[in-house]
């Protein structure tokens, strides 16, 4: 069951995310879309219910149970960026609204960059490891809790991998090649567009 459920939320956050964006940008409907793409993360407390459910109800704790908490750590910290970068791809397309920006490929802007996706990863593997050390503490010492602790590992395996991949943007930054335009990044675009 959970499993399905992860599905769905998947799926249904896709599809929510598409019906916003196509209300906003095609139908005009602002208030709409508003609504559709806040709905997002009642996907989340649906599976997160869901989750509590099926342990409370006796259920053994299992990858499914550690694969939910992973899911919602990841969309909790990088749901609203998935949004906002389709939405401005979206305006662009839809709406002729400017190019987004690209996010920078040289230098110390890369690293940074770069640092600012690895603290998101460390934000959703946050979220991860609490909700299930808070279903281990819920299963209790009775229960077998060691598919919940090995996706604790898997969280923060991940942590570690990304950090020291973004480490090495800072370390050995990729220089701009020659006769290279400088590129700002995303939220010095914003605020040179706020200026303006």
């Amino acid at each position: 069951m959970v499993v399905a459920l992860i599905i769905a939320c998947e799926v249904g956050f896709w599809v929510l995310l598409v019906l916003g964006l196509g209300a906003r940008y095609l139908l005009k409907w602002r208030r709409t879309s508003v609504f559709l793409l806040l709905c997002e993360p009642v996907l989340e407390l649906v599976l997160f219910a869901a989750t509590a459910i099926d342990l409370k109800n006796g259920a053994e704790p299992g990858w499914e149970h550690g694969l939910a908490a992973l899911y919602i750590g990841y969309t909790v910290a990088y749901g609203h960026y998935t949004i906002r970068w389709l939405d401005g791809h979206a305006a662009h397309r839809l709406a002729g609204g400017p190019r987004p920006p690209k996010p920078p490929r040289y230098g110390m802007a890369r690293a940074r960059h770069e640092g600012r996706l690895w603290l998101r990863t460390l934000l959703g593997a946050a979220v991860a490891c609490a909700l299930l050390q808070a279903a281990v503490w819920y299963v209790g010492a009775e229960g077998d809790v060691s598919s919940l602790r090995s996706f604790q590992w898997v969280a923060l395996r991940v942590v570690g991998i990304h950090g020291l991949i973004a480490l090495t943007y800072a370390i050995w930054p990729k220089k701009t090649p020659a006769g290279t335009p400088p590129v700002t990044s995303g939220t010095e675009q914003e605020t040179e567009d706020a200026r303006r």
